[in-house]
Formats: C-alpha cells, structure tokens, sequence
C-alpha cells in the first residue's frame, strides 16, 4: 500500500499549501481550473472509500494494468460529467472550502487504504480485483493529477519520483510499448498521455510509436 500512500500524501500535500489565487489558474486538465481538479479529487477519494467497502465474492476480472481503459481521443472538457464538476467546484466559492473537504475525505481514504487488506476482491466499475491492485491502479490517477496540477503552477512541487518511475512502469505495460530511454519519467507520462505534444526531436525518438499516441486513460 505504500506507493498508494505516497503519491496521494504528496498530492494533498500540494493542495493543502496552495495559495488562494492559484485555484484560479489553469490546470493539466482540458477546460478545468485549478478548482476543478481539486474537485475531482474529491470525488476520486470518495470513489476510493465506496470501492474498499464494496466487497466481491467473485474472482478478480481485472488487474493494476488493466482496470484501465485506452482510448484515442483526448478529453475537450464538453463532456456532461467535466462540466458537472466545474459546477460543483463553483458552489464551493471558497479555496479554503475545497482544501478543507479534501483534507477530511482525502484523509479518510487514506486510511482505509492503509486498513485494506490487499487481497480483499472488491467491485467497482463493473469489473472485480484485489484492493492491492486497486490501490497500486489509483497511483497512476495520483500521479497524472498531480501534474495535471502543476502543469501551470512552476513553484508547486510535483509527484515523487518513485510515483513517477512506478507510474510510466504501468502506462507502458497498458500500452504494451516502452517509451525511449532518453525521456524523463515525467515527459514519457505527458507525451504518452497527450498532456502536452511532442517536440520534433522527442517525436523522431518516438519512431512508429509517435503515430500510436495519445493513450488516453481513463
């Protein structure tokens, strides 16, 4: 559970020491402030919560790599889902109210995560894995949202690197590729995941692989 803690300890971490005017500031994510991201790390810590509390008695369906789903098509923000966050974010009206209810629920999810026992089945999404892949899944979702966070926020320190080394780890066993040894752990997550292109050298690098991306996750 370890890397599960880690990278969502660093994350709030990073919100909880986030100036005011930042909330205002774009995030990572396509047509979400700052705010909004906080958002939905919320909504992602009460996701935590239900799913360790809602046990199977199946086999697992799924594991850490492949809870998750590849698709195509990056994100434009228009989805119904996107724009009930937004909404939801607003009503909060204050920064302080979005960090306090992080802190409470973030807090909360952490420790069933630290309760969990890692070969408990459990459902969500309509598929069944064990607690430890799912929680070792959501170190991705940590780690991504943590530079979809800072991508505009230079003075907000970013994902650890174990979150980091561990994360491209799964984005190229869900991609069946590897990315070039040259790329940061960090460039190979953005370029992978299309959060920024390219540069003309890093696609020359990428060879074949460049026409495959983005993977989006989700």
């Amino acid at each position: 559970m370890d890397p599960f803690s880690h990278s969502w300890t660093a994350l709030r971490a990073a919100v909880s020491a986030l100036p005011d005017a930042h909330f205002a500031q774009r995030s990572g994510c396509v047509g979400w402030l700052v705010r909004d991201l906080v958002c939905h790390l919320i909504i992602d810590a009460q996701d935590v919560l239900i799913t360790l509390v809602t046990p199977a008695r199946t086999e697992p369906t799924r594991d850490a790599v492949t809870y998750w789903e590849v698709g195509a098509t990056p994100p434009t923000g228009d989805d119904p889902l996107d724009a009930l966050v937004v909404r939801l974010a607003a009503a909060y009206e204050e920064p302080r109210l979005l960090k306090f209810h992080l802190d409470d629920v973030g807090s909360a999810a952490g420790r069933a995560a630290r309760l969990a026992d890692p070969e408990l089945r459990v459902a969500t999404r309509d598929v069944v894995l064990t607690a430890g892949d799912y929680l070792s899944a959501y170190v991705l979702e940590w780690t991504l949202h943590h530079l979809d966070l800072v991508a505009h926020l230079p003075d907000v320190a970013g994902p650890p690197r174990e979150g980091l080394a561990r994360s491209r780890g799964m984005l190229e066993r869900i991609a069946k590729t590897a990315f070039p040894a040259s790329f940061s752990d960090q460039d190979a997550l953005l370029i992978g995941t299309g959060r920024r292109a390219p540069t003309a050298a890093e696609r020359a690098e990428l060879g074949p692989l460049a026409d495959r991306l983005p993977f989006v996750i989700g």
